[in-house]
Formats: structure tokens, C-alpha cells, sequence
């Protein structure tokens, strides 16, 4: 046995700790044996660059009876390995043992295995591709076994452009076969390499050799290799010149876009943006955004919400055009908005608010707003949750009337949404409108609800709100809090709920930041001191904490005031309000 062996010769040349890690690779228990490969470059290292090429590696070749994890661990581990088997030069040494795990059964170690060899190539010269890897490549592309040829797929872009115009020749031969293979996981695996390595190559090898391998792959009896096909037009799109695109891509396209298979047209719409850029501006108007509108009404929902993403990037490219095109979409916007599928609500909810600033203000407030107020009210709690998420870029486009007008009421409504993460995202959205509406309108329309956010069931919600006061005296100033915020927290003080006590040390925790000694000192310090006699230990606790983020604007009268308090509490029969009673004395 190879590990005997090995173990007896480590041992043998005063290699003892390397030799209890050979050992551990005997042991029966899995994860020691893992452990054990994941310190092979320990053990590389010990035995210096030569032993490591000649003993080493040939027993990672022989030794591949292991569990996946463990595979997948050595396959990681020969990534390393360059230096330590002398460096590029020695390079194509580590290809045996990558070449047995290209030919597993377990995708993961074939992929980790194949990925290690893309690496690789980077150090070996052109002369070592033709000579050790080509060979290897032409060996897996001819395996008996399918996970051999599949692994080779993913090994010819690498070497490509590095080896002769024959080798080239070579390459893209066995690439031909594979494309034409009997198993379906082959023509898959070749498929997802096509576009690269149509970029690697010539445009004269392109249009004689690999275009009629798309074209024979796009209408595979396998779906799972034509949305493959589909992802390559992106890559034939940006290699051939524009004319060619048109006649031997978008035909293509517009076949995807009509498959039989949901998974296909999918990733067509997933796509979609990077064949606008690939396509220039005067094709995606012509054609690409009717045949997004097409995935927009597709059958399959999952299609829809895809194609419904795309809606910020449509006319990226196309400069004073884009509001038009972008209005032609709107009749399919308007139905995945009253869509029956909430997922596909949901996609478009999240990106409708995208195209107000494309469309400006008069199309927005006509054709929009409509459909973001229909939205609003949709059932699903996701929904409205995605549109209250990105209102902030409609309200830049109708202004502040509009808003008020128009959005608020909304707004006001889903304030009191029993979904609490909707009224979570309400209260986020609180500081932008506190901008736009300014102080006046928003006391009369929000400053309730925030408010009554402090005595909100859910802790999160409480939490938010106080924040939100923080932000809401960055934008009003502190005169505002002064009058409309601090008599209300200072109320919240004396309520029987011991819940709403503890928040007002919360919101007066906010206040920290922009609060004045003056109002410390009259308008906070009796609060605290009222709830420094609290009968709920976790009050008090809080009271001396919160006393410890004012101490930095108190003022004399505030911790003349403070001070006893602080004193009482530190003689507190609950240890954890000694403790911070004493830390907020000693910083008082």
C-alpha cells in the first residue's frame, strides 16, 4: 500500500511529524483524512521540490479511491502546488492527478479538478501546452466515460491563443466532436464554452467553424443545452462584425424567445441586457424590445418577473430616445402590474420607479403614478414593500405637490400595514420625504405616525422609529425637536407600559447627537431621574446608559442633576445597573 510505504520512508528520514500526517490519511474517520490534505503543501514542503514530483505526486495520482470532500480538497490543494514543485517549469508535473479527478463521476470535483487546470495553464509555456497539455485535453475529449469529455470542454479556452495555428486546428476539431457528442451533459458542457472560445479565435474560424456548432447547438432536442446556446449569442454578438450579427444571431434570438422551454426563454430575458449593448442602439429599438415586450407577456410567470428586471436597462444605450422606447413598454408594465403571479409583482414592483426619471415628470404623474398607487394597495406584502423601497426616484421627478398629493395618502395607509416589514420600509422612507415636503407638511401628514411608531408591538419597528427622529432633526434642526419631538418623548416617560418607558430612553439615546445642554438639563434630566427609580431593573439599567451618551453635551446644571441619580444606582440591588451606574459616573 502506498500510504505503508510512504509512512515507513517518511519515518525512515527523520520526517516524523510529516509521517503522523501521512498516517492521519489511513485513519478511518473522514474529516481526519481531510485535514490530512488539506496540509499537503505542509507536507510538499518538507520533502523539498524533487521528492515532491517524484513521490508525492505520482501517489496523489494512484491514491483517488476517496470521499468527494476529500477530492475536492486535493483538487484545491494542487493550485498551490507550482512552487513547490520547482516552480513553472515543473509545472505540467501536477497534470496527472488533475487529469484522473477531471474523469470523477462527482460534477463538484470535476469542476474544482477543471478550474485547478485553467489556473494552471497560466504557467506553462506555449511549448509545455502542446506538449503535456494538448494531450491531456485530446486524451479526456476521447475518455469512454462522459465525465471526462465534459471536463475537457472547459480546458480549451485556456490553452487557445497560447499554441501554434496546427495545435489551434487541432483543438478546434476535437471541440467539433464534443459539440456533436451522443450524451446530452457533453454538448452542454461544450455549449457553455462556446461564446469564450469564439472570442479567443479568429472572426475567419468563428464564421467557418464555430457559428454552424451555435447554430447546430441552439436546436438541440435538449433544453438544457439550448439555453446554453442562447447565453453564447452574447459572445458571437460582440465578435462578429455588425452585419453578420444581425443575420446570423438575432434570427437565433428570436427563436429563443419563442422555445418550447420556459428555462430557455428565461435565460433569453436574463440575458437580455447584455444583448443590447452587444447589438448597439439601432437593433435593440428595432427588434430587442419587441421581443422583450414578448417575455414580458409570456406564459410562464418565472419569465415574466425575469423580463420584468430588465426594465431599468432598456435604452441604456439609446440617449434622447429612451423615453419613447421606454413608453411603448408601458401597456406591458401596466399588465405585470395587475399580473396573477405576486412574483412577477413583485419583480416589477421593485423596478418600476426606475423608469420615472426616463420618462419625466408629465408621463411619470400620467402613466405611472397609477400604476405605483395600484401597486401600493396589492395584497401581497412584498409588493408593496418593494415599491415604499424606491420611491425616493419618483419623488425626485413630480416634485412636492405631487407627492402630497398623491403619494402621501398612500403612504399614510400602509403606515398602519399589518405587515411589519411594510412599515418598516415606510419609516425608511420618512427622512426623504421630511426633504421633500418640508417641515410644515410633514407635521401635518407624518409627524403623527412617527410618533405613534415609538409605541409600535414590534421592537424593530420602535427601534426604526427612534432612528428615524435622529434623522428627522438632521434635516428639521434641533428647534423643531425641541417643540414638536421632546414633550412627546418626554410623555412617553410616564406611560404604565414599561415597554414605552424603555423606548423613551431609546429616542432620547437618538436625541444624544444634536440635543443641547440647556435642554438636557431642564427638559431630560427629571425624566431620567423619574425612571432611575423604575420598578423594571432593565429601565434603570438603560437610565445610566443613557446618561452615559449625554455626558458628552451635559453641562454643569445637567450633571449636578445626574450625579445623585447615578450614585443611587450605583447602590442598585440588580449587579448590571451597579456596573453601568459606576462606567457612567466615571465618565460623567
Amino acid at each position: 500500500c502506498w500510504l505503508v510505504f510512504w509512512s515507513f520512508a517518511l519515518m525512515a528520514t527523520d520526517l516524523s511529524p510529516i509521517a503522523v500526517l501521512i498516517d492521519e490519511l489511513k485513519d478511518e474517520d473522514t474529516q481526519m483524512r481531510l485535514n490530512s490534505m488539506r496540509r499537503l503543501s505542509t507536507i510538499a514542503l518538507a520533502l523539498g521540490e524533487e521528492r515532491t514530483r517524484t513521490e508525492l505526486i505520482p501517489f496523489l495520482k494512484d491514491s483517488l479511491e476517496e470521499e468527494e470532500e476529500i477530492l475536492q480538497v486535493v483538487a484545491e490543494e494542487l493550485s498551490k502546488f507550482v512552487p513547490l514543485v520547482g516552480g513553472p517549469a515543473h509545472a505540467h508535473t501536477l497534470l496527472p492527478p488533475l487529469e484522473n479527478l477531471c474523469m470523477v463521476e462527482e460534477t463538484v470535483v470535476r469542476e474544482k479538478a477543471v478550474e485547478t487546470l485553467q489556473s494552471l495553464s497560466k504557467d506553462h509555456s506555449p511549448s509545455q501546452l502542446e506538449q503535456f497539455f494538448c494531450p491531456m485535453i485530446k486524451r479526456l475529449a476521447a475518455g469512454d466515460w462522459f465525465a471526462a469529455r465534459s471536463s475537457a470542454c472547459g480546458l480549451f479556452v485556456c490553452s487557445y491563443s497560447r499554441v501554434s495555428p496546427q495545435h489551434q486546428a487541432a483543438l478546434r476539431q476535437l471541440f467539433m466532436q464534443l459539440c456533436h457528442d451522443d450524451t446530452p451533459m457533453v454538448r452542454r458542457a461544450a455549449a457553455s464554452y462556446l461564446g469564450k472560445l469564439a472570442e479567443a479565435s479568429s472572426i475567419e474560424h468563428v464564421r467557418t467553424e464555430l457559428l454552424p456548432l451555435f447554430t447546430y447547438l441552439a436546436q438541440d432536442d435538449q433544453d438544457t443545452v439550448r439555453l446554453l446556446a442562447a447565453d453564447a449569442c452574447v459572445y458571437l454578438a460582440r465578435v462578429l462584425p455588425r452585419e453578420e450579427a444581425i443575420a446570423e444571431i438575432l434570427p437565433s434570438i428570436a427563436t429563443a424567445a419563442k422555445d418550447r422551454s420556459w428555462r430557455v426563454r428565461s435565460v433569453l430575458a436574463d440575458k437580455w441586457s447584455e444583448l443590447q449593448k452587444a447589438f448597439g442602439p439601432e437593433i435593440t429599438k428595432n427588434d430587442l424590445v419587441s421581443i422583450l415586450v414578448r417575455l414580458m407577456q409570456d406564459q410562464e410567470p418565472e419569465v415574466r418577473a425575469q423580463a420584468a428586471a430588465r426594465v431599468p436597462d432598456v435604452g441604456l444605450e439609446l440617449a434622447g430616445e429612451r423615453p419613447a422606447v421606454l413608453s411603448t413598454l408601458l401597456p406591458a408594465i401596466s399588465e405585470l402590474c395587475a399580473d396573477m403571479s405576486p412574483h412577477v409583482r413583485t419583480a416589477i414592483a421593485a423596478v418600476i420607479s426606475h423608469a420615472a426619471p426616463v420618462l419625466g415628470k408629465e408621463r411619470t404623474l400620467d402613466q405611472l403614478v397609477p400604476l405605483l398607487i395600484r401597486l401600493l394597495k396589492d395584497e401581497a406584502a412584498e409588493v408593496r414593500l418593494n415599491v415604499i423601497g424606491k420611491l425616493d426616484q419618483v419623488q425626485q421627478v413630480i416634485g412636492v405637490d405631487a407627492i402630497s398629493s398623491v403619494l402621501v395618502p398612500e403612504v399614510v395607509a400602509l403606515a398602519e400595514d399589518n405587515q411589519w416589514r411594510v412599515r418598516l420600509a415606510v419609516i425608511d422612507q420618512m427622512p426623504l420625504l421630511a426633504k421633500t415636503l418640508g417641515s410644515d407638511m410633514f407635521d401635518s401628514r407624518l409627524t403623527p405616525l412617527v410618533l405613534a411608531w415609538l409605541s409600535d408591538n414590534v421592537f424593530a419597528i420602535r427601534e426604526a422609529a427612534t432612528k428615524c427622529i435622529r434623522d428627522l432633526v438632521t434635516v428639521f434642526g434641533f428647534p423643531w425637536a425641541k417643540r414638536i419631538i421632546v414633550p412627546n418623548v418626554v410623555a412617553m416617560g410616564q406611560d404604565k407600559a414599561y415597554l414605552k418607558r424603555l423606548t423613551t430612553l431609546f429616542a432620547i439615546n437618538a436625541l444624544s447627537e444634536v440635543v443641547d445642554g440647556d435642554t438636557i438639563a431642564k427638559d431630560l434630566a427629571p425624566v431620567l431621574a423619574t425612571l432611575a427609580k423604575d420598578t423594571v431593573a432593565n429601565v434603570r439599567l438603560n437610565v445610566s446608559r443613557t446618561i452615559e451618551k449625554l455626558s458628552p453635551k451635559c453641562n454643569a446644571a445637567a450633571i449636578a442633576l445626574f450625579k445623585p441619580v447615578l450614585d443611587r444606582l450605583r447602590a442598585d440591588a440588580d449587579v448590571d445597573v451597579q456596573y453601568y451606574a459606576q462606567h457612567a459616573l466615571a465618565l460623567l
